[in-house]
């Protein structure tokens, strides 16, 4: 009789917690923020691989690739919940960053368990994306063995994108996979199997070092202001107010103006006055610069 394969960690039963049931709430809840706070240094242990694949992504992308998460339930939901934050945060294309889960759409908000046993899903849903070496597919996996995770990454290193595996156990079936990968050991959920805790936790804080930190090398920041966001509502209205005077120092008619005159683009606001120049001129600058802003302002101040 073969070996049963390993469990992978992230379905370890703790015994001590077999009674949590019974606990009174306030203990309960005490006992699931102590593992919570676990979770930042397991993240900060893996801050070196976090690195390489930031840059090795950046790379890419700068030259015209994408950034794919392809996930399963909980890991699938959180792939696309940080790429439909791109384009209001960075003013990226809805196509740059681009979140893949197995079963879909409806699959976001009606769980899609046997979605995730179909490497056949995960390969047309890839082949309709069409990756090129220039992409980075980020797959996630908790457990880093689910099938659709693990035949998205196989189909991408096919095609010649770079592969990535965000796991939250040690040599996995995806890790070995993929060419970059980075491994969150969180150890057991308080809720045994309940991958959406400290997993779901983990892999919500590497997504959001990923793609800041890709988007800041991207020059899609000016220091740690948002100013390529995209003003699409009030709120959004009021913080490109906020960032243009705080970047500038200029008073409110001047902002107001400078926005009117820019069609409400931030980054070009900015640099209309700081370099004193009109927006056709802000907007030269910045599409010579390829968006930079620190670097359009050299070169308008030379």
């Amino acid at each position: 009789m073969e070996n049963p394969e390993p469990l992978p960690a992230t379905e370890a039963v703790h015994p001590a917690w077999a009674g949590i049931d019974e606990l009174p709430t306030l203990d309960l809840l005490r006992l699931m923020n102590a593992e919570d706070r676990t979770v930042p240094p397991a993240v900060g242990a893996e801050l070196e691989g976090i690195a390489a694949v930031v840059d090795a992504a950046a790379a890419r992308m700068a030259a015209g690739g994408r950034l794919i998460y392809v996930g399963a339930g909980t890991a699938g939901r959180l792939g696309v919940l940080d790429a439909s934050e791109c384009p209001p945060t960075f003013g990226t294309d809805p196509g740059l960053v681009v979140g893949l889960i197995a079963g879909g759409p409806s699959a976001l908000t009606t769980a899609a368990e046997g979605a995730e046993d179909r490497p056949d899903l995960a390969e047309a849903d890839l082949a309709a994306l069409r990756p090129t070496p220039a992409d980075t597919v980020v797959a996630v996996s908790a457990s880093g063995r689910t099938p659709y995770a693990v035949a998205a990454v196989r189909a991408a290193r096919a095609a010649g994108a770079l592969t990535v595996a965000l796991a939250c156990t040690r040599g996995s079936v995806l890790a070995q996979a993929s060419e970059l990968a980075v491994e969150v050991v969180v150890g057991p959920e308080v809720l045994a199997g309940s991958s959406r805790l400290k997993a779901g936790t983990a892999q919500k804080l590497v997504l959001n070092l990923l793609s800041t930190a890709v988007m800041i090398r991207l020059g899609r920041t000016y220091g740690n202001l948002m100013v390529d966001l995209r003003a699409t509502n009030t709120k959004l209205r009021d913080r490109a107010r906020r960032i243009v005077t705080e970047a500038t120092g200029a008073d409110e008619e001047a902002v107001r103006q400078a926005l009117e005159a820019s069609g409400g683009r931030t980054k070009d606001t900015i640099l209309m006055l700081l370099a004193d120049v009109d927006a056709e001129s802000a907007a030269r600058l910045l599409a010579a610069s390829e968006g930079r802003l620190r670097q359009a302002l050299r070169a308008a101040k030379p």
